[in-house]
C-alpha cells in the first residue's frame, strides 16, 4: 500500500519523537493527534493527522481497528520505507538518480508531470500548484533520508 500524504519536512530525528509521543496501546485518532500537538510542535489536529499517516508510511506506527499506536518493531530503514510506500517518492528519486546534472525542484516537477495520473489531475483545477509543493516536499524528504542531496540551495542531485 502506498500513502500520499507528506508532511512538511523535518529533521530525521523528528520521526523518531513523534513516534515515541504515540501511545503503545491502540489509541484513537482524536487521542493520538492532541498528543503529537501538546507533546511536540505539530500545530494542529489537520498536520498531526498527516503525521499520524506519514508514520504509518515509514513503518513507526500501526493502525488496528482505526486506532494507532507506535510499533515495537519500527522500521529501522526510513529510506526504503519512504522509497516504497511513499506515493511518488520513488519516482521523484529515480529522476534525480538518472539525471546527468543537478536538477531544482521544477526541473524534476516537469519530469514527473507525464506521470501523474488523470484521476489526480481531475481532482482539482488548482492540481499544477498542489504537485509541485508535493514534488519539493518529497524531495526534501529524500534529501533527509539521504536518498539524494542538495547540489547547492535549489539544485538536487543523486548521492
Amino acid at each position: 500500500m502506498k500513502f500520499k500524504v507528506v508532511p512538511e519536512p523535518r529533521p530525521r530525528s523528528f520521526v523518531e519523537t513523534a513516534r515515541q509521543t504515540l501511545p503503545l496501546v491502540p489509541s484513537s485518532e482524536d487521542d493520538c493527534c492532541g498528543l503529537l500537538v501538546v507533546d511536540t510542535d505539530v500545530d494542529s489536529r489537520d498536520a498531526a493527522r498527516e503525521w499520524i499517516t506519514f508514520l504509518r508510511a515509514l513503518g513507526q506506527v500501526a493502525e488496528s481497528n482505526g486506532k494507532y499506536h507506535q510499533r515495537q518493531d519500527p522500521s529501522t530503514d526510513l529510506a526504503a520505507a519512504f522509497r516504497e510506500r511513499v506515493y511518488a517518492a520513488e519516482t521523484v528519486v529515480r529522476v534525480v538518480e538518472d539525471a546527468e546534472q543537478p536538477l531544482t525542484a521544477p526541473d524534476v516537477f516537469e519530469r514527473v508531470r507525464a506521470e501523474i495520473p488523470q484521476w489526480e489531475r481531475n481532482r482539482r483545477q488548482d492540481w499544477e500548484a498542489v504537485w509541485r509543493e508535493r514534488v519539493e516536499q518529497l524531495l526534501e524528504w529524500a534529501v533527509t533520508f539521504e536518498l539524494i542531496e542538495r547540489a547547492d540551495g535549489t539544485r538536487y542531485s543523486s548521492s
